[in-house]
Protein backbone atom coordinates (compact mmCIF):
# COMPACT_ATOMS: atom_id res chain seq x y z
CA UNK A 1 0.00 0.00 0.00
CA UNK A 2 1.39 3.55 -0.96
CA UNK A 3 1.54 5.46 2.29
CA UNK A 4 0.26 9.18 2.13
CA UNK A 5 3.52 10.94 3.87
CA UNK A 6 1.09 13.39 5.59
CA UNK A 7 -0.58 11.07 7.79
CA UNK A 8 0.18 8.36 10.59
CA UNK A 9 -0.37 4.94 10.56
CA UNK A 10 -1.31 2.56 12.76
CA UNK A 11 -1.91 -0.98 12.53
CA UNK A 12 -4.05 -3.09 15.72
CA UNK A 13 -4.92 -6.90 16.35
CA UNK A 14 -8.73 -6.34 16.91
CA UNK A 15 -11.83 -8.64 18.72
CA UNK A 16 -15.24 -7.58 18.04
CA UNK A 17 -18.89 -9.16 18.16
CA UNK A 18 -19.17 -6.66 15.62
CA UNK A 19 -18.57 -6.85 11.37
CA UNK A 20 -14.75 -6.06 11.36
CA UNK A 21 -15.29 -3.43 9.11
CA UNK A 22 -18.14 -1.33 11.47
CA UNK A 23 -16.07 -2.22 14.08
CA UNK A 24 -12.83 -0.24 12.23
CA UNK A 25 -15.18 2.56 11.00
CA UNK A 26 -16.07 2.85 14.91
CA UNK A 27 -12.16 3.16 15.59
CA UNK A 28 -11.81 5.80 13.18
CA UNK A 29 -15.06 7.79 14.53
CA UNK A 30 -13.91 7.55 18.21
CA UNK A 31 -10.03 8.78 17.67
CA UNK A 32 -10.65 11.49 15.27
CA UNK A 33 -13.35 13.97 14.52
CA UNK A 34 -16.39 11.55 14.98
CA UNK A 35 -19.22 10.52 18.07
CA UNK A 36 -22.02 8.51 18.19
CA UNK A 37 -24.26 11.44 16.62
CA UNK A 38 -24.02 14.16 13.82
CA UNK A 39 -23.13 17.60 15.70
CA UNK A 40 -23.33 20.92 14.33
CA UNK A 41 -19.84 21.87 12.10
CA UNK A 42 -18.86 17.88 11.56
CA UNK A 43 -18.83 19.12 7.57
CA UNK A 44 -17.80 16.75 5.21
CA UNK A 45 -15.22 18.81 4.52
CA UNK A 46 -13.87 19.11 8.01
CA UNK A 47 -14.12 14.91 7.82
CA UNK A 48 -12.28 14.77 4.82
CA UNK A 49 -9.46 16.65 5.69
CA UNK A 50 -9.45 15.43 9.40
CA UNK A 51 -11.23 12.00 10.37
CA UNK A 52 -9.37 9.22 10.74
CA UNK A 53 -8.89 6.56 8.21
CA UNK A 54 -9.42 2.72 7.60
CA UNK A 55 -6.61 1.77 5.66
CA UNK A 56 -6.96 -2.34 5.34
CA UNK A 57 -8.80 -4.41 7.37
CA UNK A 58 -7.24 -8.62 7.49
CA UNK A 59 -9.50 -11.07 9.18
CA UNK A 60 -7.68 -13.68 11.41
CA UNK A 61 -9.95 -16.31 13.33
CA UNK A 62 -13.01 -16.28 15.06
CA UNK A 63 -13.41 -17.16 18.95
CA UNK A 64 -16.66 -18.46 20.71
CA UNK A 65 -15.57 -15.78 24.17
CA UNK A 66 -14.66 -12.66 24.51
CA UNK A 67 -10.92 -11.94 25.54
CA UNK A 68 -11.99 -8.72 27.40
CA UNK A 69 -15.20 -7.93 28.69
CA UNK A 70 -18.37 -7.27 26.23
CA UNK A 71 -20.89 -8.56 24.05
CA UNK A 72 -23.56 -10.98 24.41
CA UNK A 73 -24.29 -15.08 25.12
CA UNK A 74 -24.08 -16.13 21.48
CA UNK A 75 -21.68 -13.61 19.80
CA UNK A 76 -18.98 -14.84 17.81
CA UNK A 77 -15.87 -12.63 18.36
CA UNK A 78 -14.35 -11.68 14.63
CA UNK A 79 -10.47 -11.38 15.16
CA UNK A 80 -8.60 -9.12 12.54
CA UNK A 81 -5.77 -7.14 12.06
CA UNK A 82 -6.57 -3.00 11.14
CA UNK A 83 -4.83 -0.07 9.88
CA UNK A 84 -6.22 2.84 10.36
CA UNK A 85 -4.59 6.41 9.48
CA UNK A 86 -4.26 10.11 10.56
CA UNK A 87 -3.42 13.35 9.20
CA UNK A 88 -0.36 14.77 11.12
CA UNK A 89 -2.54 18.37 11.15
CA UNK A 90 -4.74 16.72 13.92
CA UNK A 91 -2.05 16.49 16.33
CA UNK A 92 1.62 17.69 14.92
CA UNK A 93 4.78 16.90 16.71
CA UNK A 94 3.01 16.54 19.95
CA UNK A 95 4.14 12.72 21.43
CA UNK A 96 1.26 12.79 23.99
CA UNK A 97 -1.21 13.82 21.67
CA UNK A 98 0.12 11.26 19.51
CA UNK A 99 -0.52 8.92 22.27
CA UNK A 100 -4.06 9.57 23.15
CA UNK A 101 -4.78 9.19 19.54
CA UNK A 102 -3.78 6.33 19.09
CA UNK A 103 -3.79 4.56 22.36
CA UNK A 104 -6.96 6.24 23.93
CA UNK A 105 -10.14 5.60 24.17
CA UNK A 106 -10.23 3.24 21.54
CA UNK A 107 -9.51 0.62 24.50
CA UNK A 108 -12.86 1.51 25.66
CA UNK A 109 -15.12 1.25 23.07
CA UNK A 110 -17.93 -1.32 23.35
CA UNK A 111 -17.36 -2.57 19.99
CA UNK A 112 -14.53 -4.52 20.92
CA UNK A 113 -13.63 -7.06 23.01
CA UNK A 114 -9.65 -6.83 22.23
CA UNK A 115 -7.46 -4.21 21.12
CA UNK A 116 -3.54 -4.34 20.56
CA UNK A 117 -1.54 -1.57 19.10
CA UNK A 118 1.01 -3.30 16.82
CA UNK A 119 3.27 -0.70 15.18
CA UNK A 120 3.13 2.69 13.74
CA UNK A 121 4.07 4.12 10.51
CA UNK A 122 5.64 8.07 11.18
CA UNK A 123 5.95 10.06 8.30
CA UNK A 124 9.21 11.76 7.75
CA UNK A 125 7.47 15.43 8.90
CA UNK A 126 7.04 13.83 12.08
CA UNK A 127 10.19 12.00 12.65
CA UNK A 128 11.80 14.99 11.54
CA UNK A 129 10.26 17.09 14.56
CA UNK A 130 12.46 14.70 16.77
CA UNK A 131 16.26 14.80 17.43
CA UNK A 132 16.17 11.31 18.64
CA UNK A 133 18.98 9.41 20.67
CA UNK A 134 21.67 11.84 21.18
CA UNK A 135 24.22 8.54 21.45
CA UNK A 136 22.33 5.28 20.61
CA UNK A 137 24.64 2.22 20.19
CA UNK A 138 27.87 4.29 18.62
CA UNK A 139 27.53 6.55 20.99
CA UNK A 140 27.50 4.65 24.15
CA UNK A 141 30.21 2.43 22.56
CA UNK A 142 32.37 5.47 22.56
CA UNK A 143 31.58 6.54 26.08
CA UNK A 144 32.43 2.91 27.52
CA UNK A 145 34.94 2.25 25.13
CA UNK A 146 33.51 -1.50 24.14
CA UNK A 147 33.93 -1.56 20.20
CA UNK A 148 33.36 -4.98 18.19
CA UNK A 149 31.79 -6.65 20.86
CA UNK A 150 28.43 -6.60 22.96
CA UNK A 151 28.37 -4.28 26.10
CA UNK A 152 28.53 -6.16 29.40
CA UNK A 153 27.16 -5.23 32.64
CA UNK A 154 25.07 -5.71 35.46
CA UNK A 155 22.77 -4.35 38.05
CA UNK A 156 23.85 -3.36 41.88
CA UNK A 157 22.51 -5.93 43.92
CA UNK A 158 20.89 -6.14 46.44
CA UNK A 159 18.90 -3.55 44.40
CA UNK A 160 17.98 -1.40 48.56
CA UNK A 161 19.47 -1.37 51.21
CA UNK A 162 23.33 -0.62 50.96
CA UNK A 163 24.52 2.97 52.00
CA UNK A 164 26.61 4.56 49.52
CA UNK A 165 29.88 3.24 50.74
CA UNK A 166 28.32 -0.13 50.71
CA UNK A 167 27.60 0.33 47.29
CA UNK A 168 31.11 1.81 46.00
CA UNK A 169 32.49 -1.06 48.07
CA UNK A 170 30.41 -3.34 45.92
CA UNK A 171 31.83 -2.06 42.41
CA UNK A 172 35.11 -1.90 42.81
CA UNK A 173 35.41 -5.33 42.35
CA UNK A 174 33.34 -5.31 38.85
CA UNK A 175 34.98 -2.32 37.65
CA UNK A 176 38.37 -3.61 37.95
CA UNK A 177 37.22 -6.62 36.36
CA UNK A 178 36.75 -5.19 33.20
CA UNK A 179 33.03 -4.58 33.57
CA UNK A 180 31.47 -2.12 30.74
CA UNK A 181 28.20 -1.04 32.21
CA UNK A 182 26.50 -0.54 35.83
CA UNK A 183 23.16 0.27 36.42
CA UNK A 184 20.83 1.31 39.87
CA UNK A 185 18.10 -0.86 40.04
CA UNK A 186 14.68 0.27 39.13
CA UNK A 187 13.88 0.73 42.88
CA UNK A 188 16.98 2.59 44.25
CA UNK A 189 16.24 6.30 43.57
CA UNK A 190 17.07 8.64 46.11
CA UNK A 191 16.05 6.92 49.30
CA UNK A 192 16.78 7.77 52.74
CA UNK A 193 19.22 5.01 53.43
CA UNK A 194 21.62 6.51 50.20
CA UNK A 195 21.05 9.63 49.33
CA UNK A 196 21.36 10.29 45.70
CA UNK A 197 24.23 12.86 45.85
CA UNK A 198 26.30 11.02 48.46
CA UNK A 199 25.47 7.66 45.99
CA UNK A 200 27.01 9.41 42.97
CA UNK A 201 29.98 10.73 44.94
CA UNK A 202 31.15 7.56 46.27
CA UNK A 203 30.74 5.45 43.15
CA UNK A 204 32.03 8.10 40.78
CA UNK A 205 35.08 8.22 43.08
CA UNK A 206 35.94 4.65 42.16
CA UNK A 207 35.20 5.29 38.33
CA UNK A 208 36.81 8.24 38.11
CA UNK A 209 39.92 6.38 39.96
CA UNK A 210 40.16 3.55 37.85
CA UNK A 211 39.31 5.47 34.53
CA UNK A 212 42.83 7.76 35.11
CA UNK A 213 44.89 4.54 36.12
CA UNK A 214 43.54 2.60 32.95
CA UNK A 215 42.19 4.87 30.71
CA UNK A 216 38.57 2.51 30.86
CA UNK A 217 35.61 5.08 32.18
CA UNK A 218 32.80 2.20 33.25
CA UNK A 219 29.35 3.69 32.75
CA UNK A 220 26.90 3.61 35.44
CA UNK A 221 23.65 4.37 35.19
CA UNK A 222 22.31 6.79 38.30
CA UNK A 223 18.41 5.71 38.52
CA UNK A 224 17.39 9.66 38.74
CA UNK A 225 13.58 8.76 38.67
CA UNK A 226 11.79 11.37 40.28
CA UNK A 227 9.70 14.43 39.84
CA UNK A 228 11.15 16.59 36.50
CA UNK A 229 13.08 19.57 39.01
CA UNK A 230 14.46 16.36 41.22
CA UNK A 231 15.65 14.55 37.76
CA UNK A 232 17.36 17.81 36.31
CA UNK A 233 19.04 18.35 39.51
CA UNK A 234 20.22 14.60 39.44
CA UNK A 235 21.00 14.96 36.03
CA UNK A 236 23.67 17.92 36.39
CA UNK A 237 25.09 15.80 39.50
CA UNK A 238 26.13 13.36 37.29
CA UNK A 239 27.60 15.25 34.46
CA UNK A 240 29.46 17.20 38.00
CA UNK A 241 30.97 14.16 38.94
CA UNK A 242 32.50 12.81 35.65
CA UNK A 243 29.19 10.53 35.06
CA UNK A 244 28.13 9.62 31.21
CA UNK A 245 24.61 8.16 32.27
CA UNK A 246 21.43 8.22 33.69
CA UNK A 247 18.81 6.03 34.35
CA UNK A 248 14.49 6.90 34.24
CA UNK A 249 11.60 4.13 34.72
CA UNK A 250 10.04 5.41 31.60
CA UNK A 251 6.61 4.32 32.16
CA UNK A 252 6.92 6.07 35.75
CA UNK A 253 7.52 9.29 34.76
CA UNK A 254 5.98 9.88 31.49
CA UNK A 255 7.12 10.76 27.56
CA UNK A 256 7.17 14.38 28.44
CA UNK A 257 9.22 14.21 30.93
CA UNK A 258 11.30 12.00 29.19
CA UNK A 259 12.07 14.47 26.67
CA UNK A 260 13.04 16.99 28.80
CA UNK A 261 15.52 14.59 30.22
CA UNK A 262 16.85 13.71 26.94
CA UNK A 263 17.08 17.46 26.18
CA UNK A 264 19.18 18.90 29.32
CA UNK A 265 22.37 17.53 28.30
CA UNK A 266 24.91 15.34 26.84
CA UNK A 267 24.56 12.18 29.24
CA UNK A 268 23.09 8.88 27.68
CA UNK A 269 19.98 7.70 28.94
CA UNK A 270 18.97 4.38 29.73
CA UNK A 271 15.24 3.57 29.47
CA UNK A 272 13.76 0.92 32.36
CA UNK A 273 10.39 -0.10 31.02
CA UNK A 274 9.25 -1.68 34.52
CA UNK A 275 5.88 -1.88 34.31
CA UNK A 276 6.08 -3.54 30.45
CA UNK A 277 3.92 -6.26 31.59
CA UNK A 278 0.74 -4.02 32.45
CA UNK A 279 1.12 -2.51 28.85
CA UNK A 280 2.15 -6.01 26.74
CA UNK A 281 1.49 -9.05 28.65
CA UNK A 282 -2.50 -9.84 27.68
CA UNK A 283 -2.27 -10.73 23.54
CA UNK A 284 -5.58 -9.04 23.06
CA UNK A 285 -4.91 -5.96 25.02
CA UNK A 286 -1.99 -2.74 25.08
CA UNK A 287 1.17 -2.52 23.00
CA UNK A 288 3.49 -4.41 21.05
CA UNK A 289 6.92 -3.39 21.28
CA UNK A 290 7.98 -2.41 17.60
CA UNK A 291 5.20 0.57 18.32
CA UNK A 292 6.74 1.06 21.69
CA UNK A 293 9.92 1.59 21.66
CA UNK A 294 9.14 4.40 18.51
CA UNK A 295 7.82 6.66 20.95
CA UNK A 296 10.54 6.51 23.46
CA UNK A 297 13.28 6.39 20.79
CA UNK A 298 11.37 9.71 18.95
CA UNK A 299 11.55 11.46 22.67
CA UNK A 300 15.18 10.85 23.10
CA UNK A 301 16.51 7.77 25.26
CA UNK A 302 19.67 6.01 23.96
CA UNK A 303 19.10 2.19 25.81
CA UNK A 304 15.72 0.64 26.41
CA UNK A 305 15.22 -2.83 27.93
CA UNK A 306 14.13 -5.60 25.67
CA UNK A 307 14.38 -8.70 28.40
CA UNK A 308 16.04 -11.79 27.26
CA UNK A 309 15.99 -15.14 26.14
CA UNK A 310 15.00 -17.63 28.50
CA UNK A 311 14.08 -15.05 30.70
CA UNK A 312 12.64 -15.11 34.03
CA UNK A 313 9.55 -13.39 32.89
CA UNK A 314 6.57 -14.30 30.84
CA UNK A 315 7.86 -12.98 27.42
CA UNK A 316 8.86 -15.83 24.48
CA UNK A 317 12.01 -15.75 23.11
CA UNK A 318 10.55 -15.02 19.60
CA UNK A 319 9.28 -11.43 21.26
CA UNK A 320 12.45 -10.71 22.65
CA UNK A 321 13.91 -11.38 19.23
CA UNK A 322 11.54 -9.07 17.76
CA UNK A 323 12.03 -6.33 20.29
CA UNK A 324 15.74 -6.28 19.75
CA UNK A 325 15.43 -6.07 16.10
CA UNK A 326 12.93 -3.09 16.22
CA UNK A 327 15.07 -1.37 18.44
CA UNK A 328 18.09 -1.74 15.50
CA UNK A 329 16.16 -1.12 12.52
CA UNK A 330 15.41 2.68 10.82
CA UNK A 331 13.42 5.11 12.17
CA UNK A 332 14.25 7.93 9.55
CA UNK A 333 17.11 9.41 10.37
CA UNK A 334 17.63 8.58 13.90
CA UNK A 335 20.12 6.48 15.48
CA UNK A 336 19.19 3.07 16.54
CA UNK A 337 18.47 2.34 19.97
CA UNK A 338 20.91 0.26 22.09
CA UNK A 339 18.49 -3.02 23.09
CA UNK A 340 19.38 -4.08 26.70
CA UNK A 341 18.99 -7.47 27.13
CA UNK A 342 18.48 -8.48 30.92
CA UNK A 343 16.16 -10.72 32.95
CA UNK A 344 17.49 -13.62 34.85
CA UNK A 345 20.60 -13.80 32.24
CA UNK A 346 23.79 -15.48 32.50
CA UNK A 347 26.49 -16.44 30.07
CA UNK A 348 24.76 -19.59 29.10
CA UNK A 349 21.62 -17.60 27.29
CA UNK A 350 24.12 -16.00 24.72
CA UNK A 351 24.57 -18.53 22.96
CA UNK A 352 20.97 -18.72 21.52
CA UNK A 353 21.15 -14.82 21.47
CA UNK A 354 23.62 -14.54 18.88
CA UNK A 355 22.58 -17.50 16.70
CA UNK A 356 18.74 -15.52 16.47
CA UNK A 357 19.80 -12.16 16.44
CA UNK A 358 23.23 -12.02 14.48
CA UNK A 359 23.81 -9.10 16.40
CA UNK A 360 26.25 -7.53 19.12
CA UNK A 361 24.54 -4.41 18.92
CA UNK A 362 23.30 -4.99 22.17
CA UNK A 363 24.18 -4.04 26.74
CA UNK A 364 24.39 -7.42 27.84
CA UNK A 365 23.06 -7.13 31.42
CA UNK A 366 23.12 -10.08 34.65
CA UNK A 367 22.40 -9.08 37.56
CA UNK A 368 22.77 -12.46 39.58
CA UNK A 369 24.30 -13.87 36.95
CA UNK A 370 27.58 -11.63 37.72
CA UNK A 371 26.94 -11.37 41.35
CA UNK A 372 26.38 -14.82 42.54
CA UNK A 373 28.54 -16.36 40.50
CA UNK A 374 30.64 -19.03 42.82
CA UNK A 375 33.92 -17.36 41.64
CA UNK A 376 33.03 -13.72 42.86
CA UNK A 377 31.74 -10.57 40.79
CA UNK A 378 34.96 -10.50 39.38
CA UNK A 379 34.66 -14.23 37.57
CA UNK A 380 31.13 -13.55 36.65
CA UNK A 381 32.15 -10.44 34.47
CA UNK A 382 34.76 -13.03 32.84
CA UNK A 383 32.30 -15.73 32.30
CA UNK A 384 29.95 -13.36 30.77
CA UNK A 385 32.93 -11.94 28.36
CA UNK A 386 34.02 -15.79 27.72
CA UNK A 387 30.39 -16.84 26.91
CA UNK A 388 30.29 -13.50 24.19
CA UNK A 389 33.21 -14.43 22.28
CA UNK A 390 32.53 -18.06 21.93
CA UNK A 391 29.33 -17.63 21.08
CA UNK A 392 30.11 -14.89 18.42
CA UNK A 393 32.89 -17.66 17.03
CA UNK A 394 30.39 -19.91 16.57
CA UNK A 395 31.33 -22.37 19.27
CA UNK A 396 29.03 -24.93 21.73
CA UNK A 397 28.07 -23.96 24.91
CA UNK A 398 30.01 -26.98 25.95
CA UNK A 399 33.05 -25.36 23.88
CA UNK A 400 33.36 -22.89 26.10
CA UNK A 401 33.38 -24.46 29.31
CA UNK A 402 36.13 -26.56 28.08
CA UNK A 403 37.92 -23.57 27.52
CA UNK A 404 37.33 -21.21 30.34
CA UNK A 405 36.82 -21.82 34.28
CA UNK A 406 34.74 -19.13 35.29
CA UNK A 407 32.02 -20.01 32.55
CA UNK A 408 32.19 -23.80 33.66
CA UNK A 409 31.59 -22.57 37.02
CA UNK A 410 28.75 -20.43 35.54
CA UNK A 411 26.94 -23.31 33.76
CA UNK A 412 27.39 -25.59 36.81
CA UNK A 413 25.75 -22.77 39.63
CA UNK A 414 22.91 -21.39 36.65
CA UNK A 415 22.78 -23.80 33.90
CA UNK A 416 19.50 -26.21 33.59
CA UNK A 417 20.36 -29.88 33.55
CA UNK A 418 20.62 -30.35 30.03
CA UNK A 419 23.55 -27.58 30.20
CA UNK A 420 25.41 -29.37 33.06
CA UNK A 421 24.67 -32.46 30.81
CA UNK A 422 26.64 -31.10 28.12
CA UNK A 423 30.27 -30.06 30.42
CA UNK A 424 30.03 -33.45 32.14
CA UNK A 425 30.62 -35.17 28.45
CA UNK A 426 26.85 -35.65 26.55
CA UNK A 427 28.40 -33.82 23.34
CA UNK A 428 30.59 -30.79 22.77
Amino acid sequence: MKRDPNRLYASYRVETPLALADAAAQLAGEQSSGTFVAVPGESEELKARFAARVEGIIELDIASSPSLPGGRPGDRFQRGEVTVSWSVENFGANLPTIVSTVEGNLYELRGFTGMKLLDLEFPDSLIAAYAGPKHGVEGTRRLTGAQDRPMIGTIIKPSVGLSPTETAALIKPLVAAGIDFIKDDELMANPPHSPFDERVEAVMRVVNEHAGRTGKHVMVAFNVTDDLDAMLRHYDKIVAMGGTCAMVSINSVGLSAVKRLCEHGELSIHGHRNGWGMLNRHPMLGVEFPAYQKFWRLAGIDQLHVNGIANKFWESDDSVVRSIQSCLAPLGSTRGLLPVVSSGQWGGQAFETYRRTQTIDLLYMAGGGVMAHPGGPAAGVAALQQAWSEAVAGKTLAEAAATHAEFRQAVEKFGDAEARRQIAGGHA
